[in-house]
């Protein structure tokens, strides 16, 4: 069992200040924008298909979100992906409720077979997307991390991707290492695109690593670390976006060593 270290990973954020195209959905684009501000990133909300794969080409991270999915975004999302992938960027999906429908569902395995740097989904959504599960009910997962174990092995071995599973203890794959993060707090799913915003800031933990599942672990950690401090102060769901944000914002490398990290436990094993 071996320890991995998030600080290096937020510096490198914080130094280089990544431009991170995110085609996501209606809803997330405010506070996922926010959050990414707060990181120390640079976030860019194109999603027009005339204009995504040039955008792409420049980004230094993409991410792609299909919670508010239609024919032209999906379009976007596919030429934008190809164009990451030529340029040599790391992109993430973020599969919301793709299993709730059959368009959902074949935009799901679409912009699979475009290779993934990562994929960053609730326990239901990584069940569906693999083919082993209904897909949770809407945007809610009726799956706990532990229970999309097996599926998000065999999702990151299959397409040579790094999985993240997240919930109440998230899980990262990337077919060979796994592993868990707990922390945060129970507000946090109280507070739309909580995990959308996550995805964008996997996007930016992304850019310019040289280990893509180091990246996610620490990212998934950071922001369980921010969510730890927002909760020290909010009262309720609003106040604690507010402190969230505020938190992401004043989040320090340091910060993530201690006395913080008695409260996060991250675990790493081989996986199964």
């Amino acid at each position: 069992m071996h320890s991995l270290d998030p600080a290096p990973h937020l510096a490198r954020v914080r130094r280089t200040t990544p431009l991170v195209h995110n085609i996501t959905n209606h809803v997330a684009m405010n506070f996922m924008a926010n959050a990414l501000l707060a990181l120390g990133a640079s976030p860019a909300m194109v999603h027009a298909r005339e204009e995504a794969a040039e955008f792409a080409g420049l980004a230094t991270a993409l991410t792609l979100n299909i919670g508010t999915l239609s024919p032209h975004w999906l379009d976007a999302m596919d030429a934008a992906a190809r164009a990451a992938n030529d340029a040599g960027t790391p992109w993430v999906l973020d599969p919301v409720a793709v299993g709730a429908t059959r368009f959902r569902r074949q935009a799901g395995a679409r912009l699979l077979a475009l290779g993934p740097t990562a994929i960053r989904g609730n326990a239901s959504e990584i069940l569906a997307l693999a083919r082993q599960g209904g897909g949770g009910r809407g945007v809610d997962s009726t799956d706990s991390a532990d229970s999309a174990e097996r599926a998000a092995v065999a999702l990151a071995r299959e397409h040579a991707t790094v999985v993240a599973v997240t919930g109440e203890v998230d899980l990262v794959t990337d077919g060979r290492r796994l592993a868990r993060v707990s922390g945060g707090h129970a507000l946090m799913p109280r507070v739309t695109t909580m995990g959308c915003a996550l995805t964008g800031v996997v996007g930016a933990f992304l850019a310019g690593a040289e280990d893509p599942f180091a990246a996610t672990v620490a990212a998934l950690t950071a922001y369980a670390a921010a969510g730890e401090l927002a909760a020290e102060t909010a009262a309720g769901p609003g106040s604690f976006a507010v402190a969230f944000l505020d938190a992401l914002y004043g989040l320090a490398p340091d910060t993530l060593a201690t006395p913080l990290a008695d409260r996060i436990h991250l675990e790493l094993t081989d996986a199964p």
